[in-house]
């Protein structure tokens, strides 16, 4: 039986496509930093069918740094490997402006690591620059309706400067992902309860991915004996709430690295696609965490990106409402606030040079 893709000599402009039948169009979808860790785990998900569901075929375009494209050939050749059926076409390349070509969907992965001995100012101005190109590419070139989603970190920050260099783009279609810390906290929640973790729900992480962030269970939800019951009751213990939750959660991606030394780049991929997939196919009755432009809401300062919890309807994000804020997550939405604010300041001081 004939091969029904074949890989030419490899260069920024090759085009791989893998012919499929009786399916869909086929959307476009990129992932930036193509060649990393994270985009191997995530790659497979979004091929597959797992973010944008099992009838919508996707046509993947891969976006690295020229030095990295040997590394992308292997992930094509691995790609074209795995016989996926709704895997229509690859693009590899190394021009934004190529790979952001009329895409519903982006991953912004690709990012200056954090390195040792190195600020998190130094980290801002670095990618910065980065999210300030591949804004005014998606500008150029990608769907008007592009949903996209910012990992790279500083990720809250770097959504917000890439939404500014893509004016005619709408505001509420950059996101940055706090979805990794959901998961982390549901997680925490359903060990110490002893429960399976698909049984808590409306876990809200506020403000920014870093280490300001507030895990907050006090609205969540778990199923014990099939009961629902509030998590706050069903713990009966506030401290730890206050405390090692929070801090477990905080600090989860560096304590992953010191037991790895590497970062968490199998549950960033994980929590990529859980994001994407809730945001193009809904959220039912489960809040989940998304990094969107503040419009005030709970006191927070407007037009940074601050994680909410929100619900998503026929493609659209909404805050939930009417929430208690207690003086404790005052104080922590305060913190995180501010440093989101800061970081913007910084970010746009950086753009003007």
């Amino acid at each position: 039986m004939a091969c029904c893709c074949a890989v030419s000599e490899f260069d920024d402009t090759d085009i791989v496509v893998i012919k499929t039948k009786n399916m869909a169009a086929p959307i476009k979808v990129v992932v930036t930093g193509a060649a990393g860790q994270i985009a191997y785990s995530l790659l497979y998900q979004i091929a597959s069918g797992a973010v944008f569901g099992p009838e919508q075929p996707v046509y993947l375009h891969l976006l690295d740094i020229a030095p990295m494209m040997g590394v992308l050939e292997g992930v094509v050749m691995e790609l074209a490997d795995c016989a996926l059926p709704l895997l229509t076409g690859v693009l590899p390349t190394a021009n934004p402006e190529e790979a952001f070509k009329d895409v519903a969907a982006a991953f912004l992965v690709g990012a200056m690591p954090r390195r040792e001995g190195m600020e998190r100012k130094d980290l801002l101005s670095a990618n910065v620059r980065i999210f300030k190109e591949q804004g005014q590419a998606l500008d150029k070139v990608a769907r008007k309706d592009v949903k996209v989603l910012v990992v790279g970190n500083p990720a809250n920050t770097n959504a917000l400067i890439c939404s500014k260099y893509a004016p005619s783009i709408p505001k509420e279609n950059f996101t940055a992902m706090t979805r990794l810390d959901q998961n982390r906290a549901q997680s925490q929640l359903a060990a110490k309860l002893g429960v399976p973790v698909q049984d808590v729900k409306n876990v809200i992480i506020w403000g920014n991915h870093s280490s300001t962030q507030f895990p907050d269970a006090s609205n969540a939800i778990a199923k014990i004996n099939g009961t629902e019951k509030p998590v706050p009751a069903a713990i009966n213990d506030d401290e730890y709430l206050r405390t090692t939750f929070v801090t477990t959660v905080q600090k989860r991606g560096a304590a992953v690295i010191a037991a790895r030394k590497m970062s968490s780049a199998l549950s960033a991929a994980k929590a990529a696609s859980d994001h994407m997939r809730d945001w193009f196919l809904g959220t039912g009755d489960r809040w989940v965490s998304m990094g969107v432009v503040s419009d005030g809401s709970y006191g927070t300062p407007r037009d940074i990106v601050f994680s909410f919890p929100v619900t998503v309807s026929n493609g659209k994000w909404k805050i939930v409402e009417g929430l208690t804020i207690s003086d404790f997550a005052r104080q922590m939405l305060d913190n995180t606030g501010k440093e989101l604010a800061e970081e913007k300041q910084d970010a746009l001081d950086v753009c003007k040079d």
